[in-house]
């Protein structure tokens, strides 16, 4: 019988193929590539006859969902107050793909734990915000193709004892974020550990400098960015999980969803991806 993993990523694999067969291109951000989709724009609408997409272009603005408290992928500058990362870059690049310029976007806070109920009150268009895609979120939202990949890890004073998930055991204070699939992960790789849930990541990084935990886990992308902050603490072992970045848009909003992954087509091609990903993140992977 098939894993409930394996089934998960071949439901992946046939979505990502029916959104658009032909395409060769990847944008993955790490790990191994995974198929891009070459859309064509969808005609489909929900019951209302309006989709998203026409309410972005004829009010002229996109309205995207992005982390405030992410280093490298959402932070609010405290000087110039402005946000700042990788989504947000990718962000202003798929408004520009939709209505030819990238100020065309308005930036709202979303956490992980407030994301999906922001978009399904019509308070954003879109999330770019660290989204991991989930067997379960994809009943809940649409997904575009992957743009970014991570792995889930550990991050720890210098000097801790804990060097990779295995040192995670009873007793073991973890920090984690409320809505993440972090949580769930670290539950099933380390069930007898403590776990203490924080509204967002720059809460859970105060606590852990302040002491009320061991270790902090989620993405590597967003612990690399911590490192940044202080230079005491650092990411441990190797990533226990894949997780694959998604865009999410409201659940049938099909032609909103063909749009963004026609963007991310065109981003790879022409090399701007490759640019972002190395603004913030580093060196890009091969294809």
């Amino acid at each position: 019988m098939m894993s409930k993993k394996w089934n998960f990523m071949l439901m992946l694999t046939t979505i990502f193929a029916l959104a658009g067969c032909a395409s060769t291109t990847s944008v993955t951000g790490g790990g191994s590539n995974t198929p891009a989709a070459s859309v064509a724009p969808s005609t489909t609408k929900p019951a209302g006859g309006t989709t998203v997409l026409d309410e972005i272009k004829s009010r002229g603005k996109v309205v995207v969902g992005v982390k405030y408290d992410t280093k490298l992928f959402g932070l609010k500058n405290p000087t110039g107050g402005e946000v700042e990362g990788f989504d947000i870059d990718i962000a202003k690049a798929l408004a520009k793909e939709i209505l030819g310029d990238e100020k065309k976007i308005e930036f709202k806070e979303v956490t992980s734990k407030t994301r999906i109920p922001m978009l399904d009150n019509k308070e954003i268009d879109m999330i770019v915000a660290t989204m991991t895609i989930t067997e379960e979120r994809m009943k809940q939202v649409e997904f575009s193709q992957v743009y970014f990949k991570a792995g889930q890890s550990l991050l720890v004073k210098k000097g801790s004892p804990i060097k990779s998930v295995a040192d995670v055991k009873k007793g073991t204070k973890v920090l984690a974020v409320k809505g993440a699939t972090s949580v769930a992960n670290i539950k099933a790789k380390s069930p007898d550990a403590t776990i203490l849930e924080f509204d967002n990541y720059q809460d859970a990084f105060s606590a852990l400098k302040a002491g009320q935990g061991d270790t902090l886990t989620t993405d590597n992308a967003i612990l690399y960015g911590m490192m940044e902050q202080d230079k005491n603490f650092e990411v441990v072992g190797e990533p226990f999980t894949d997780e694959p970045y998604g865009i999410a848009m409201k659940k049938g909003e099909t032609a909103l969803q063909a749009a963004v992954n026609e963007g991310l087509k065109k981003l790879e091609s022409s090399g701007q991806y490759a640019k972002i990903y190395e603004k913030w993140i580093g060196k890009a992977p091969s294809k």
